[in-house]
């Protein structure tokens, strides 16, 4: 089997083709060095879209994120489509959701509020509509994805405990779902072997709270660390920063029972050994 991957220089890309080098053949495409019309779709089987622009410190107006989330997957779905590629998988995220739901699962109610959640959905929907029996459509939708130099709130976390032997954010009790690389890239694979259309949910298999998250950190680290609860410093991050806030106190738990069914997934990796391979690096 032939696949191509877009977004091969992004986080998920780059780590999804080392992860399939010895299984499949692959070319690669780059949305930013390369135009559409000069895609070579001989052989290809299976079309793997990771490139995205995701969330930046300097927000984007819509019509950047459309562009480039929405206007450029679809017609290269469409060219991919007219030039006999099987599948289309597109890597989504639960952005899509909204931030306001603490449970998600597959049957949730989307009502994204960013730019970022916004154009994904929008083109989960255009890119559905061109699923038939021979050009399936697959969009997987992940949750915060952490891993070994991945960018993001979990790598935030790591720099805090290298650098602070006490953090006030002992006794935090909240469920979030995250995925760790390797389980994504498992599952982005048996999305594309088993070539089954529709939306799919990625996460682990159990959430974690912040605390016993920065607890992981902290072993695989070999790091002595207090966590301390203060409330006055809960007070004061939610009145001044409400969205960390709610990234750190808050819930955002994933339920991918459906996804594991249709699929018959297992992750390969607990999150303690995604923590460690996240700190440590794979053995």
């Amino acid at each position: 089997m032939k696949l191509l991957i877009t977004g091969s220089n992004g986080y998920v890309g780059r780590n999804f083709i080392n992860y399939i080098k010895n299984k499949y053949v692959i070319a690669k495409f780059s949305l930013l060095n390369q135009e559409l019309k000069n895609i070579d779709f001989t052989e290809i089987d299976v079309l793997v879209h990771c490139a995205a622009l995701v969330h930046q410190k300097i927000e984007h107006n819509y019509e950047k994120y459309y562009q480039i989330n929405v206007d450029y997957p679809v017609k290269l779905a469409k060219l991919a489509k007219e030039n006999g590629v099987k599948q289309f998988v597109f890597i989504s995220t639960i952005a899509v959701y909204g931030e306001e739901k603490e449970k998600l699962d597959e049957n949730t109610i989307c009502n994204p509020i960013t730019p970022y959640g916004k154009s994904k959905l929008e083109a989960e929907k255009e890119l559905l509509k061109l699923n038939e029996d021979n050009f399936v459509v697959s969009v997987i939708r992940a949750p915060m994805v952490y891993g070994k130099d991945a960018p993001g709130n979990i790598d935030s976390l790591v720099k805090l405990v290298k650098k602070i032997p006490i953090i006030p954010l002992g006794g935090i009790e909240n469920k979030r779902s995250f995925i760790s690389i390797q389980n994504l890239c498992h599952m982005i694979d048996e999305v594309a072997t088993q070539q089954k259309s529709g939306i799919f949910l990625a996460s682990d298999d159990e959430p974690i709270s912040t605390t016993r998250l920065i607890e992981l950190i902290a072993k695989n680290l070999d790091r002595k660390i207090y966590l301390i609860k203060v409330p006055f410093f809960e007070f004061l991050l939610k009145l001044l920063k409400p969205s960390f806030h709610k990234r750190l106190y808050g819930s955002l738990e994933v339920n991918n029972t459906l996804t594991k069914k249709r699929l018959n997934l297992k992750n390969p990796y607990r999150i303690e050994e995604g923590i460690e391979f996240m700190i440590k690096g794979e053995k």
